[in-house]
C-alpha cells in the first residue's frame, strides 16, 4: 500500500508539473511581440472612428428620410452609424423600409423619441401645423437621444447630400462652442437668393421685436441668422452648458409671451435656437448648406450651379 502511494503522488506531481508547463508556454506566447511581418493589432488611434448620424422619419415623409440616407451612405467610406429616430408608432415602418431595400447594408440604430418631454413647451398655433410635429424638436434633445458620442452630426429629413460626410464631420468647433452651423448670409448670392425665394437670412424673420423679452437680449433685428437643419455637435459642451434647458425656456416663455410666431419666417424650431447660441456658435462650410433649391423661383442657371458644386442641398 505505501508503495503504491508513493507511485500516486508522484503521477499526481508530474501532472500538476505538465499543466504549469502547458500554462506558462500559452501565457508566454501571448506576451511575445510580433515579427515585423506579422499582423498589428490596431491601437485605439489607428481604429477608424464612428461617425454618428442623427436624422428623423416622420411618418408622411420616410421616403424623403430614405432619400437622404443613401445619399451620405453612397458618397463617402467613412464608418457611419444612423440613428434614425421616430415616433413609437412609426418604429416598425422605419425598420422595414431600412431593411427591405439596398439600405439593409447600413450600420443604423432606431431611436424612439417621446413627445411628452414637449408638453407645455409648444404654443398652439395654425399658420404652420406642420412645424408643430413632435420630431422637429429632436435636435433640442441630442444628448438624451444619443450617448456615447462625443460629436454628432443632426440632419434634416430634406437633405440631400452630394460630398463626403466626413469633411462635415471634420468641422472644427471652436473651444466652448457646443455646436456649428451654416450662417444664412455665407454665400455671396444669400442676399438676392432669398429675395427670390421670400425668405428671411436676419434674426428679425425670426423673432418679435416688439415683444420686452426679445428687445432685451440686445441682438440687432439686422443680424444674420443660421439654420438648424445641419447641426455638427459637442455633446460634452452641450450637456456643459445645458443647451437642453436653455432652449426648453424659451419654448415656455414663448407659450406665454408669444415671442416667435410660426407665422414669422423660421417657425417655432429655429427661434430658440437663434437666442441660446447667438454669439456662441462655430460655422459650417456653407457649401455643406446649400438653400432653397426646391424653390420653383429659383433661377435656372443658379440652381444649376449651386447644385453642382454644393456638397448637401435642399
Amino acid at each position: 500500500m505505501a508503495l503504491l502511494r508513493k507511485i500516486n503522488q508522484v503521477l499526481l506531481f508530474l501532472l500538476i508539473v505538465t499543466l504549469c508547463v502547458i500554462l506558462y508556454k500559452k501565457v508566454h506566447k501571448g506576451t511575445v511581440p510580433k515579427n515585423d511581418g506579422d499582423d498589428e493589432s490596431e491601437t485605439p488611434e489607428e481604429l477608424e472612428e464612428e461617425i454618428p448620424v442623427v436624422i428623423c422619419a416622420a411618418a408622411g415623409r420616410m421616403g424623403a428620410t430614405m432619400a437622404a440616407i443613401n445619399s451620405i451612405y453612397s458618397n463617402t467610406d467613412a464608418n457611419i452609424l444612423f440613428y434614425v429616430v421616430g415616433l413609437r408608432n412609426t418604429l416598425t415602418r422605419i425598420r422595414k423600409w431600412i431593411e427591405h431595400s439596398k439600405l439593409r447594408e447600413i450600420n443604423f440604430k432606431i431611436v424612439e423619441f417621446n413627445p411628452m418631454v414637449l408638453k407645455g413647451k409648444i404654443r398652439p398655433d395654425s399658420s404652420r401645423p406642420e412645424l408643430l410635429q413632435p420630431l422637429n424638436f429632436v435636435r433640442f434633445y441630442l444628448p438624451l437621444l444619443i450617448h456615447q458620442h462625443e460629436k454628432v452630426i443632426y440632419l434634416d429629413d430634406d437633405v440631400i447630400v452630394q460630398g463626403d460626410i466626413q469633411e462635415l464631420y471634420d468641422t472644427t468647433l471652436a473651444l466652448g462652442h457646443a455646436a456649428a452651423f451654416s450662417d444664412d448670409c455665407d454665400l455671396p448670392s444669400a442676399q438676392d437668393i432669398n429675395r427670390l425665394v421670400g425668405l428671411q437670412n436676419t434674426y428679425m424673420g425670426y423673432l418679435d421685436y416688439r415683444k420686452k423679452a426679445i428687445k432685451d437680449l440686445g441682438i440687432s433685428p439686422s443680424t444674420c441668422s443660421f439654420n438648424p437643419g445641419v447641426i455638427v455637435a459637442n455633446m460634452t459642451e452641450w450637456k456643459h452648458q445645458r443647451i437642453t434647458k436653455q432652449l426648453e425656456k424659451w419654448m415656455q416663455k414663448n407659450v406665454e409671451e408669444n415671442l416667435y410666431s410660426s407665422s414669422l419666417g423660421g417657425g417655432v424650431a429655429t427661434s430658440p435656437m437663434l437666442i441660446v447660441f447667438h454669439g456662441k456658435y462655430s460655422t459650417i462650410n456653407p457649401l455643406w448648406h446649400i438653400r432653397h433649391l426646391e424653390s420653383s423661383d429659383f433661377p435656372e442657371h443658379v440652381y444649376a450651379q449651386k447644385s453642382a458644386t454644393g456638397k448637401l442641398v435642399f
